[in-house]
């Protein structure tokens, strides 16, 4: 399908159009602050002129080391303005994993937020501190820089796990973004009216269209505390409440959403989702339409979508999870051969990707990128994408995703390279072989699950393994259990057999752990819940539940249990503050007395706390 794409303009512009048509208008929104299109325009032209005294011109790479927050996209709209490429990192990275990035993608100069600049790496690049309250941008002019740019100049580069060991990072063009922009406009009809989020965090390319489509329509955007990002009660209660009326969500917040109780009259009209499988259908009584979305980062963040739905059955009346839809608008996909030849229709193939999303390449890779970008021979020659995804067009059109070819997996719609957590496993002192895989032995929680093989007599433990692992890697790539083994098992061609690697999720040196049984009634319910959601026959009252494998979608989890087990209100961040069974009893036995005395004496609720 062809979209109309305005290949005269680039995003940047098409948001300052905005900004004069529109500049009273409420821009961002979030965390205790708003910004009007005018505000956005004037602050990033500021911000713009500041960068181009650092010499930030055509395609110099500036790294954007900022949370969520209206000055981040201050900061990026700025860098656009002034020719330059963002490289949006993650402030919770680790600091070598974050200095590796900046140093790889050449970076001058990083805008930062004075709560983040501390956590800066050191290296050959200026930081530029943002803060709005210190009025640190008053002395540049509003007026924007003229900087001519193109096309087919680099927007940014986001960079993902690499089998390398190293992350990679994928160059995406102006035309690329743009094309996502004027198809996602058209495809969920936005507007000016429209109230839209961003929940994901920078690093991550769904970022990027949570962003400038709207944006670039002269809607709002408006960014939920962090609380709403990891409970789907939260984020539904504050969806309704602000009245949006178009969202994207992971995949597994998304599930959790329909399974949810929503009121018959609601302003969101479309819910979009993507980043993992979806193996549900929304029920038939949701106020909103429900997509479901495809696509790699180096296809411009959405290759194929498609609406989902409602009904009982798990996909297309086959017992499969519902398609990943249609290519979108200016984009082909292709079912190929191992010979990238075409195969029938319902036939298995790997899924390749043509048009106007693809990335120029990868940073400084020419090697992977002639690898995965290569001529497509039944289509002239043209560029396409190997995905490396299995898939296989169905009768009507719409392609059934099946997994992937190769080791690569997803996991909360984190995109990760095994590969490069066994070369950091393999660099541990007493490790001398290492493999990773995703178990889901809890339906619907997959876990990152480590087999090391420990030279002789060398003391490994799973809390040693864990914290060096966070000195490189993100904490979405940390493996939630440890199994020792004497060797890894291999195939008869001396591969490594992945079907033979033991079921049980066992942890490194588990006999030198000691148990501790529960001693209160709150502890053994408490430890009861926990067992229950992450598949353990007992669980130590001193075990730290992240260190377990917990994460925060399964945090919420605990919390609501836990909720509905004591009659107490227990906000998320409890677990965080306490994340052991005996810890967390202890707050949970002091909201329990805290009730009682205000039921004994309802007097005390009035009294304000100073």
């Amino acid at each position: 399908m062809k979209s109309k794409v305005q290949t005269d303009r680039c995003i940047h512009e098409l948001v300052s159009q905005k900004a004069r048509a529109l500049p009273d208008a409420l821009a961002v929104s979030g965390f205790g602050r708003e910004l009007s299109y005018q505000d956005l325009e004037l602050r990033s032209n500021r911000l713009a002129n500041l960068l181009r005294e650092k010499d930030v011109g055509l395609e110099t790479c500036v790294g954007l080391w900022a949370n969520r927050s209206p000055e981040l996209i201050v900061a990026a709209l700025a860098i656009l303005k002034c020719g330059g490429v963002y490289v949006p990192l993650d402030p919770s990275y680790p600091a070598a994993r974050a200095g590796y990035i900046l140093q790889d993608a050449r970076v001058r100069v990083v805008v930062a937020q004075p709560e983040t600049a501390r956590m800066l790496p050191a290296g050959d690049w200026e930081t530029v501190v943002v803060d709005p309250r210190a009025g640190d941008l008053a002395t540049y002019s509003s007026a924007g820089p003229s900087v001519s740019v193109t096309a087919d100049n680099l927007a940014y580069v986001i960079y993902t796990s690499g089998s390398t060991g190293r992350p990679k990072g994928v160059e995406i063009s102006h035309a690329s973004l743009l094309n996502l922009v004027c198809w996602h406009q058209q495809a969920f009809q936005v507007t000016a009216e429209d109230r839209a989020t961003l929940l994901t965090s920078p690093g991550f390319d769904a970022a990027v269209w949570e962003t400038w489509p709207y944006l670039a329509a002269g809607a709002s955007l408006h960014l939920p505390e962090e609380s709403a990002r990891v409970s789907p009660e939260i984020l539904r209660d504050w969806l309704v409440d602000n009245g949006i009326t178009i969202s994207f969500a992971p995949t597994v917040i998304a599930e959790r959403l329909l399974r949810l109780s929503w009121p018959e009259r609601t302003a969101l009209r479309r819910l979009l989702t993507g980043a993992d499988t979806l193996s549900s259908r929304p029920p038939s009584n949701l106020p909103f339409r429900f997509f479901n979305n495809y696509g790699p980062t180096e296809c411009t963040v959405a290759a194929t979508s498609g609406e989902v739905t409602p009904g009982n059955d798990p996909g297309n009346g086959n017992g499969e999870p519902p398609s990943i839809g249609r290519p979108i608008g200016n984009t082909e996909a292709w079912i190929l051969d191992s010979d990238l030849r075409p195969v029938e229709d319902g036939i298995p193939g790997e899924l390749c990707i043509s048009g106007a999303g693809l990335a120029r390449g990868y940073r400084n890779r020419p090697d992977l990128t002639a690898e995965r970008f290569v001529p497509n021979p039944s289509d002239g020659g043209r560029r396409i994408y190997r995905t490396g995804d299995r898939a296989r067009r169905l009768p009507d059109g719409q392609i059934a995703f099946m997994g992937r070819l190769d080791s690569q997996i997803k996991i909360r719609g984190f995109r990760i390279e095994p590969a490069e957590i066994v070369m950091a496993l393999n660099r541990y002192p007493g490790v001398t072989e290492s493999a990773v895989i995703a178990r889901e032995e809890i339906p619907g929680e997959k876990r990152l699950v480590a087999y090391i093989v420990p030279a002789p007599s060398a003391a490994v433990t799973e809390s040693a393994l864990t914290v060096y692992l966070r000195e490189t890697l993100p904490e979405y790539m940390i493996p939630t259990a440890f199994v020792s083994l004497d060797a890894l098992p291999l195939t008869s061609h001396g591969k490594l057999d992945r079907e033979a690697l033991p079921t049980l999720v066992s942890a490194i040196s588990q006999e030198g752990r000691e148990y501790i049984a529960p001693r209160t009634p709150v502890e053994e319910r408490l430890a009861a819940i926990l067992g229950s959601l992450m598949g353990l026959e007992r669980v130590s009252i001193h075990e730290n539940f992240f260190l377990l494998g917990g994460h925060s979608l399964l945090g919420t989890q605990v919390i609501a249990r836990a909720r509905d087990a004591f009659g107490i209100e227990l906000p998320l961040r409890s677990l965080f503050d306490a994340p052991t069974v005996a810890d967390l009893s202890s707050e949970i036995e002091r909201l329990i007395l805290k009730k009682l005395e205000m039921t004994a004496h309802p007097d005390k609720s009035h009294v304000q706390s100073v």
